[in-house]
């Protein structure tokens, strides 16, 4: 049993397939926020976990992302992933400027007038799946190419150049103390190749995301180059990110529990509403991300936070709470539709979420169509796992058909 204010020491280094992290349960299990200590920055943070108290702290103002800067804030992460000048820390009303405009160019119309590309981009993948014949590595095949390929596609990124950028956004997800160095220089060359992209639309635009996000406007409001950069800098991030684990991640469960593939062949219909069930499901990460600090004191959920202390919030945990999804633990794609935090949450959800959504529902809906007898090559228990970043997923995913 630990003391009120005992501090947890916080590894967040579980990587066993997608069970859910031991570590985690425990601070769930707790009625009221914890204080934490990550890996690496000179500073403890409190724990939040519970749903509600998860979205009161994303879109109460008194708690800022902003407030973050110039600190060695508690992080997962020897090089802090995000950039000073990322929308992902500025807080409204600078923020919700930039989001509404930046948004104009992820609306349910805009994606849609993408999605012919992306189901181009995935049926190209599949082609040469099929074509190598089984067993294939479904990782290498689809789930690392196609959230890639669509947003450099999307950003209108000479194909060319698609390996400097991968590379350099891998290396920013990397865990390990040693890859400090590597961090900040792959930081920096992103930083500046964006800034040159931008110019070079600013002065020819085309049918590419940042020319939509240069055109987006609100009355006499535009996004200036610097806020363009990091716009178009966060999408490449994200772009071998979230959507890159979660295909495998979705494919990985559908592979392992015949009833939820045997849904999707018999009632395709269902796709979207059971992808947003195994979203909320999947631990799509480790730990934590972006912290925020408390601009004053506040009261939350019986405990007083300090003005000045960071507050960590899990996403991973709001998803799993009882109070909110019955049975949480359990799979259950009939279960009512009710928002989950897998894309955040208030004014930092993912303004990219319906792009995202589009590739999922794209990738798992093409490979469920054209490979009926999809199953996997090896035993799960042979899947082998990513344990060097921040991100949950199989690093190879074996398939045959």
């Amino acid at each position: 049993m630990t003391g009120e204010n005992e501090t947890v020491r916080c590894p967040f280094d579980f990587s066993e397939a997608l069970e859910f992290d031991p570590a985690l349960a425990d601070l769930m299990r707790r009625e009221s926020p914890t204080r934490i200590r990550l890996r690496y920055g000179d500073a403890d943070a409190w724990l939040v976990t519970g749903f509600d108290a998860v979205k009161q702290v994303t879109t109460d103002h008194r708690f800022s992302r902003a407030g973050i800067i110039g600190h060695d804030y508690p992080r997962m992460t020897p090089e802090p992933i995000v950039s000073p000048e990322s929308i992902n820390v500025m807080d409204p009303p600078h923020s919700s400027r930039v989001r509404h405009l930046a948004s104009q160019a992820f609306t349910q119309q805009q994606v849609e007038g993408m999605r012919h590309r992306i189901v181009r981009l995935a049926d190209q993948l599949l082609d040469e799946m099929e074509r190598q014949g089984p067993p294939a590595d479904l990782v290498q095949h689809l789930s690392d190419p196609l959230p890639q390929h669509t947003v450099l596609d999307l950003l209108g990124i000479e194909r060319e150049e698609w390996p400097r950028i991968q590379e350099s956004v891998r290396q920013l997800l990397v865990v390990g103390a040693g890859n400090k160095e590597a961090s900040v220089s792959a930081k920096a060359d992103l930083t500046a190749y964006f800034a040159k992209l931008v110019e070079q639309r600013r002065n020819s635009p085309g049918a590419d995301l940042i020319s939509a996000m240069a055109a987006a406007r609100d009355g006499e409001e535009q996004l200036d180059d610097r806020e363009l950069a990091v716009m178009a800098l966060t999408l490449a991030l994200s772009g071998q990110d979230t959507a890159t684990c979660e295909i495998s991640d979705i494919v990985y469960l559908l592979l392992t529990r015949p009833e939820l593939m045997e849904r999707l062949r018999s009632r395709p219909g269902t796709l979207t509403d059971v992808l947003h069930e195994l979203l909320r499901h999947i631990p799509f990460r480790k730990g934590v991300g972006i912290p925020r600090v408390a601009l004053e004191d506040v009261e939350l959920d019986g405990v007083r936070i300090p003005a000045g202390d960071f507050v960590h919030v899990s996403y991973l945990t709001a998803n799993r709470d009882p109070e909110r999804y019955p049975d949480p633990h359990a799979i259950d794609p009939d279960r009512p539709n009710r928002p989950h935090m897998t894309f955040g949450w208030g004014g930092h959800r993912c303004i990219a979420m319906p792009l995202a959504m589009a590739e999922l529902e794209v990738a798992v809906g093409r490979l469920v169509e054209r490979f009926p007898g999809l199953r996997l090559a090896v035993p799960p228990q042979e899947v082998r796992w990513d344990t060097e970043t921040i991100r949950r997923f199989p690093l190879e995913l074996p398939v045959a058909w």
